[in-house]
């Protein structure tokens, strides 16, 4: 009976042995089945990439405000026509009807004028602007302005500051002679000339 028992437990080892060591197939550990029914336990979630602060420089690094832009000087105060004179040096300069454009006669006065005021620096220059009584007044004091600007630029672009120079108009309102012809009104179309020594 032990031969038996023998030789039954070797060919029930034999079968296990032919049927048992077959390969079977890998599984993945995703597939493979939960064992006892449990719940598989889920890798945890991948930590999001951390945010990066942004960069802020150490607080000795801040530049602190910009100040606040100084003010522009206001200008100087421009000197009353009262207290400019004729100038005996400085003649007037004359104009077309309803023109403000510096003739040559003029340019040669202006070049005059010129040269006083450079060998004169301290001096400071007002320029009247006149018109004869034909048209408006509000008409000859634009007119009026437009010559004393003339006058003003004819002398800058000659090397005169621009800040020694005050302009006005008077329009129709100061006539030299107050006839009513052509031969009168050419002489109040004109730029008269005023200075003051500081």
């Amino acid at each position: 009976m032990a031969l038996r028992s023998l030789a039954l437990a070797l060919a029930l080892l034999s079968i296990v042995l032919a049927t048992g060591c077959a390969k079977r197939p890998a599984l993945s550990q995703a597939a493979a089945p939960a064992p006892t029914g449990a719940a598989t336990p889920t890798p945890p979630p991948a930590a999001p990439p951390a945010q990066l602060a942004p960069a802020t420089p150490p607080p000795a690094a801040i530049a602190p405000p910009a100040p606040a832009p100084a003010p522009a000087p206001a200008p100087a105060p421009r000197p009353e026509p009262a207290e400019f004179r004729t100038n005996a040096a400085l003649a007037d300069v004359y104009f077309d009807f309803d023109k403000y454009a510096i003739k040559p006669d003029a340019a040669k006065t202006l070049d005059a004028s010129i040269a006083w005021l450079k060998s004169n620096p301290a001096a400071l220059v007002m320029i009247e602007g006149h018109c004869d009584e034909r048209g408006t007044n509000a008409y000859n004091m634009a007119l009026g302005e437009r010559r004393a600007h003339a006058a003003q630029d004819y002398l800058v672009a000659r090397g005169i500051s621009a800040q020694r120079i005050t302009t006005i108009s008077y329009g129709e309102e100061r006539p030299v002679c107050s006839e009513q012809n052509e031969a009168c009104w050419s002489k109040n179309r004109r730029g008269h000339f005023l200075t003051k020594q500081p």
